[in-house]
């Protein structure tokens, strides 16, 4: 049914004296072109509302992610993003368990991100938990209470699973040619590497790497894979900053403890020659990650588009690192893209990236200001593709 056009009271007019009182006076003539704006407007809304949204959400030992996009022509567009750190692995390392405030803190998260879900034209959802809730006694009851007070449906997913979507959402990073990568996703209660063969890999074209999501068909997939429970938050509850003594001696002490853990796995020591030869890079996706690479741009507030995809050589990240130990934890806060959230867990990151580097050699680091979240979305496509073919007509399948 159309609606009646109506004057700036919002009385009813007809159509033809409308038109002639805007010939006649331009008070007319204006209000009629808002009157055609708003009704542009209206459809334009309508369309949009038309277009199917995707969301992912990573509710992570750290961090509680959401992405909310539309895929059009091959690659998403974001329509909304949100992430908060809500610590929620913090003292499951000593007491075993998700600690009551620290629930508190991602249920408050993850209420947000139920009402954004429920805003946005949403058809396909996927939420995963990750290393808090997995090592967590308790992690598998604070899942329910999440879907009777919010209706997530939140899925705890393997190291592996975790290992796979950032390669996935990091695919499009994987744009130069070398005989191997590595894929590192630095967590905040376990580290996910994962060893890449590019020998015969040739990128696409159309690839447009930065700034956009894109699906790239066959890309390559682990060769070798590890996940170790070491991540940003009970690295640094462990190794808790000194007031005093060398700060560079603490450092080394996480960065051998890390080193100590990853010199046990083996699987990948038929590629430790490309590494040692000059031949490979590494992309790096974490806050921590990006935080150095914000630091090393001497950005005065975070911007995603510089830092995603940017590439930094290994004496870049060691000259931000030493900088960081110089400032000091206070210091850190004042830094724009660490700020007080991550003070205390940067070089905790750092740690983890540095002992990876010592054991598997990369001159050439990209950052990533993309992964897992990002790989759950790509995950939905891939499988939208997958049987699209095999459904009948009139009928849909959820994933």
């Amino acid at each position: 049914m159309t609606k009646a056009p109506s004057d700036h009271s919002g009385r009813p007019v007809a159509s033809g004296k409308a038109l002639n009182s805007a010939s006649e006076n331009p008070g007319a003539a204006r209000r009629s072109e808002g009157l055609k704006r708003r009704r542009r407007g209206s459809a334009q809304q309508a369309a949009a509302s038309d277009i199917a949204n995707y969301a992912a959400l990573d509710l992570g030992t750290n961090n509680c992610r959401l992405m909310i996009a539309s895929f059009q022509n091959g690659q998403f567009k974001i329509v909304e993003a949100f992430s908060r750190i809500v610590r929620l692995g913090e003292g499951v390392s000593s007491t075993g368990n998700l600690q009551p405030a620290a629930m508190e803190r991602a249920m408050a998260s993850l209420r947000q991100c139920a009402e954004k879900i429920k805003r946005r034209n949403v058809v396909k959802i996927r939420a995963v938990a990750t290393q808090a809730c997995r090592a967590a006694g308790n992690g598998a009851d604070f899942i329910a209470r999440v879907e009777r007070e919010t209706g997530l449906k939140l899925t705890i997913i393997t190291p592996e699973e975790e290992a796979r979507l950032a390669v996935v959402g990091c695919a499009s990073l994987l744009d130069t040619p070398a005989k191997a990568a590595i894929v590192m996703d630095v967590g905040g209660g376990s580290t996910e590497i994962s060893w890449l063969d590019l020998s015969q890999y040739t990128p696409p074209k159309d690839i447009a790497t930065t700034g956009n999501l894109k699906l790239i068909k066959n890309h390559p997939l682990p060769k070798c894979w590890l996940s170790i429970p070491k991540g940003v938050v009970n690295l640094a509850e462990r190794f808790p900053e000194p007031k005093d003594g060398d700060p560079k001696v603490w450092f080394q002490a996480m960065v051998a403890d890390v080193q100590a853990e990853l010199e046990k796995f083996r699987d990948a020591d038929g590629m430790t020659e490309h590494f040692f030869n000059g031949e490979t890079y590494m992309i790096g996706t974490s806050g921590a990650i990006t935080s150095l690479a914000g630091m090393h741009l001497g950005l005065e507030r975070y911007d995603r588009s510089r830092v995603d995809g940017l590439w930094m050589t290994h004496d870049d990240c060691k000259a931000v690192i030493n900088r960081l130990l110089e400032l000091g934890q206070k210091g850190r806060e004042y830094e724009p893209c660490i700020g007080k959230d991550r003070a205390d867990l940067v070089l905790a990151g750092a740690a983890l990236l540095e002992a990876v580097q010592n054991l598997w050699p990369s001159q050439r680091l990209r950052v990533a200001d993309r992964g897992l979240r990002e790989g759950l979305l790509l995950s939905m496509i891939k499988k939208k593709t997958r049987h699209r073919r095999r459904r009948k007509p009139g009928t849909h399948k959820t994933v």
